[in-house]
This record gives structure tokens, sequence and C-alpha cells, in this order.
């Protein structure tokens, strides 16, 4: 199967899951969710692939859910909920951290064949951590802030709190993912990989940005409907 194709269905499966989530376990799920893909993305980020002609980093479609998140919960609970949702996502990064470079403290036994898989993967957590959690928190609060300022001035404008929810959601969404691209890139693989090679990632990475920015408005509207009663 070619990578295309298992991108498109990764953005399916993962947004579908974002909605059966919330549906089965409302504002909790949603939490659970985050705490899953940021853990998650954050590994998968380590690999980079060839797809629709560039050069990218899995993880893409992952993280970019936590924005689906945040959108859903904005849209159909409150602003705190939005902003609790971060958090989660925030501790849940750094408990990781800790407890992968846990990990690579122990002297494996002779018959180990698992650490040196697991110390080339994870000695480079903590800077792709730290970097994912610093930027995380930035584009996720200004995402929150911004869907926010946004709604009020659709609300004035359409006098409907319901109307512009497209404009909200895309308007938020595309400038938090360009700031969370760029931060993030350029913080975690400097010296790792050359500067064209970086600008090559970024920009793959923000056209992915946009795809499921623009694919995610669907599922807030969808959210509203299937939203639990409870």
């Amino acid at each position: 199967m070619s990578n295309e194709l298992l991108l498109i269905l990764c953005l399916v499966c993962t947004y579908m899951s974002v909605l059966l989530f919330y549906r089965f376990f409302g504002k909790t799920g949603l939490y659970v969710w985050t705490a899953i893909v940021t853990i998650s993305a954050n590994i998968e980020v380590l690999m980079l692939i060839d797809a629709f002609g560039v050069e990218q980093t899995l993880g893409n479609i992952l993280f970019a859910s936590s924005f689906l998140v945040t959108d859903i919960l904005s849209e159909n609970e409150d602003k705190e909920s939005a902003n609790l949702a971060v958090k989660i996502g925030i501790m849940s990064n750094i408990t990781f951290v800790l407890i992968s470079q846990s990990w690579l403290l122990f002297t494996p036994n002779a018959n180990d064949w698992v650490s040196p898989a697991v110390h080339t993967i994870f000695s480079n957590t903590p800077r792709l951590m730290i970097v994912g959690v610093l930027v995380y928190a930035l584009a996720q609060w200004f995402d929150v802030w911004a869907y926010h300022l946004i709604w009020e001035k659709t609300k004035a404008k359409f006098g409907d709190s319901k109307r512009g929810l497209w404009l909200r959601n895309n308007g938020s969404t595309l400038v938090s993912q360009l700031l969370n691209t760029v931060l993030f890139t350029f913080g975690a693989f400097i010296g790792m990989y050359d500067i064209p090679t970086l600008i090559n990632i970024t920009i793959a990475s923000y056209v992915i940005y946009v795809i499921t920015s623009l694919c995610d408005t669907p599922v807030v509207y969808l959210s509203r409907k299937i939203k639990p009663k409870n």
C-alpha cells in the first residue's frame, strides 16, 4: 500500500476515532484522546517518509487531531474545557519523558535484544518532548484564544452564535498550525537535518495541516449533532 493512501486512511480513521471517543465518553473521551495522541505523535514524528512528492515526518495527522479536539470542546462545551485538554496534553508529554528516560538507566540482561532499539528511539526523546511541550502549549493556547476571539466577531456579525463555525475553526487552526510547524520543525530537528530538508519538512507539514484543518471542519459540524446529552 502506498504512503499516500495510508495517510488518507489515517486521516479518516483518526477523525472518526475522535468522534467516537466524544460520542461514547463525552469530554472525558476527548481528554483521553489528547493524552494518547500527544505521546504517540511525538514518537511517530521521528519517522521521515516520502509522500505526494515531498519529504515529511509522520505524526502530523495525529497531532492535527489534538487541534480538532480543542475546537470541538470550544464549540460544544466551553473555553475552560478546551484549555483543560491542553493542560492534559502538556502533563502527558512531561510524564512520558520522565518514564521513557528512566528505561535508559537500566543495565540490560545479556539476552536482551530490545534495549538497543529503545535507546535509539528514545535517546532523542528529551529534546523532542521539551520542544514539543513548549510548542504544543503555545500553539494550542493560541488556537483556543483565537477560536473564541473569532467566535465573538462572528456572533456579532451574524447575530447567531451557531453561524460562522467554518470561519472560527479554520481561522484559528491555520494560524496556530503555522506557528506549530515552524517552531517545532526547527526546534526539534535543527542539527539533525540540513536547512533545505528542514524547509521541505516545514512546507510539507504545513500543507498537510492546511488539508487536515479544512477536512476537520465537517467533523466539528458533525460533533454538534452527536454531542452527548450527559
